[in-house]
């Protein structure tokens, strides 16, 4: 076996760690700018667990969703800065 079959296990596991942390950190948030600073972190923890994944089973379909949500995420993000900021998305 190689080493990539040992570790990727441990980064799987590593990055849910870290989406169960950002989700607490979404729910329990204290200010708006907080829910959104972890709304982006899921956003980018999903694509890295998408990609470990991907590697994981040897298939280039999870690569294909991963960079479906990093455009998402991005969109997500740029509006609900606008938001934040000036109280509407569409002027």
């Amino acid at each position: 076996m190689s080493l990539l079959n040992h570790v990727l296990p441990w980064g799987i596991a590593a990055i849910a760690l870290a989406m169960l942390l950002a989700l607490w950190r979404l729910l329990r948030g204290p200010t708006l700018p907080d829910r959104i600073l972890a709304l982006d972190t899921l956003y980018i923890d999903s694509i890295a667990l998408l990609i470990l994944i991907g590697m994981r089973f040897n298939t280039a379909l999870f690569f294909e969703a991963a960079l479906i949500i990093a455009m998402l995420g991005f969109v997500g993000t740029m509006a609900l800065s606008k938001y934040l900021m000036r109280g509407d998305i569409i002027e």
